[in-house]
């Protein structure tokens, strides 16, 4: 049983160092699949529940602000392949091909062997940073008003690798793999990002007070790549003290990119959500060396799904996330802008938001705002 798990160790390893070298030549760098016609072509996955509601709501979106994207709609309902899950071909060719994607949220089937959805894609794609930036939306009162933090996860890793085992009944034993490959690519992307946009801050989120090992070796990597990036102010902060101090304090993290081992990021993304009003105004990305899926992160709300009720917020602002991606900052502006303004007017909020709008009255007062732009 050792020398299984111990192979089960090394396959992991190889896998996560197969990408480094891969990815040192562009820090996530997109290049674009045309059309005949000139437009991007763009994987659309609308996902589950509510997915196809709000999936709509971009579509229609990027329609009337003329963005020159092409969809190419699939579906990733997961497949087992010799106790494996994995994605359908169609979908993985699709992605592929296209380098980007768009994903609505997705249900895992439940009590049938199947891991999570999300962390198949992950895996599949390589999607090494989970990019969650959280700011305060103007208009849309919280307890807070001043939040704009970004927060790297590495995304392959860590407590999340599935590397899990029963030691004797009873007792099971789940590995938490941290490699140095891994820690500096995530680590490179964060200070790339930094500098890119401007804030020249990063700080590395840890608990190498603990784990002297693990986060360690991840610390470790953190500083070898920072000391390439002298403009870039880098430090580094407990975990415990770093969610202390993002609620006491957000404003203290307004020019600073947080990067952090997986589980970590995991918790503290819902955290900072939490304080600008819930993951239905939050968006995420997640980067890799082959493609990028671009997705919301709440759930799929079977309760409500066909009811019209549904709040497209956080998936139209992780599609603007795509577009900033592929470098059409513009359209990204523009579609930003005038979700933000609908917010702000408060005349079609959906239920989630504390109005009685509806899913297509929302997406309409959007359109009404990029038209009059």
């Amino acid at each position: 049983m050792i020398s299984s798990f111990r192979n089960l160790i090394k396959q992991k390893t190889l896998s996560t160092r197969f990408y480094s070298s891969v990815t040192q030549k562009a820090i996530g760098s997109y290049e674009g699949v045309k059309n005949s016609s000139g437009k991007y072509v763009a994987t659309l996955i609308p996902g589950d529940g509510i997915g196809p509601e709000i999936s709509d709501s971009v579509v229609k979106i990027f329609e009337a602000a003329n963005v020159p994207i092409e969809w190419e709609v699939t579906d990733v309902t997961p497949v087992l392949v010799d106790g494996v899950t994995k994605i359908p071909e169609d979908a993985e060719r699709s992605i592929k091909k296209n380098k980007i994607a768009l994903k609505g949220p997705l249900m895992t089937p439940i009590g049938k062997g199947y891991v999570s959805l999300n962390l198949t894609l992950r895996r599949t794609f390589n999607l090494y940073a989970n990019v969650r930036p959280c700011k305060s939306i103007p208009g849309y009162k919280t307890l807070y008003h001043n939040v704009d933090t970004v927060l790297i996860r590495e995304n392959t890793e860590g407590e999340y690798s599935g590397i899990e085992h029963e030691v004797i009944s009873g007792v099971m034993q789940s590995i938490k793999l941290i490699t140095r490959d891994a820690s500096r690519r995530v680590a490179r992307f964060a200070f790339e990002h930094a500098r890119s946009t401007g804030r020249n801050h990063v700080t590395a989120i840890h608990k190498a007070s603990i784990m002297k090992l693990s986060d360690g070796l991840f610390l470790d990597a953190c500083r070898e790549v920072g000391s390439e990036y002298p403009d870039v102010k880098f430090e580094t902060l407990l975990l415990d003290k770093a969610c202390l101090e993002v609620v006491q304090t957000p404003e203290h993290y307004a020019n600073t990119v947080m990067v952090m081992p997986n589980l970590y990021g995991d918790i503290m993304s819902d955290l900072c959500a939490g304080l600008i009003g819930g993951l239905g105004l939050t968006p995420s990305g997640n980067i890799g060396s082959d493609a990028s899926i671009f997705e919301s992160v709440h759930g799929t709300a079977p309760d409500i799904a066909g009811k019209n009720m549904a709040n497209p917020t956080a998936l139209i602002l992780s599609a603007c996330m795509m577009l900033e991606h592929m470098s059409l900052h513009d359209k990204a502006d523009l579609i930003r802008n005038a979700t933000l303004n609908t917010i702000a007017q408060a005349q079609h909020l959906t239920g989630d938001l504390g109005g009685k709008g509806t899913t297509s009255e929302f997406t309409s007062a959007i359109i009404k705002n990029i038209q009059s732009s």
